[in-house]
């Protein structure tokens, strides 16, 4: 269940803020904790919980932890909101059908 864990971690505004930054590429904490709400400590207690739903990953770049969105995390994520919208379109097309019926 990869995708409860994912859909946790985005459901505090904070933490999908701090993914959302991160749509645009890699950033360091320092960048991503510009203009946020709390402090640098915390956006690094956020990226963990990230992180360790598997949506974010990170890599040293000399003294500072860069941080960028993990595919593979987005991917368990995708795969249970695709059986939503596959079930969503099944029942357009049989809707469909049964107003074309004669």
């Amino acid at each position: 269940m990869a995708y409860a864990e994912a859909l946790s971690a985005l459901g505090d505004p904070t933490r999908r803020e701090i993914f959302e930054r991160l749509i645009d590429g890699p950033r360091a904490v320092g960048d991503l904790a510009l203009g946020l709400p709390v402090s640098r400590p915390a956006v690094s207690q956020h990226l963990r919980v990230l992180k360790e739903a598997g949506l974010v990953s990170d890599r040293a770049e000399g003294t500072k932890r860069v941080y960028q969105i993990d595919p593979a995390g987005l991917g368990a994520m995708r795969q249970w909101l695709d059986r939503f919208w596959d079930a969503s379109l099944d029942a357009f097309r049989e809707a469909v059908e049964k107003d074309n019926t004669p």
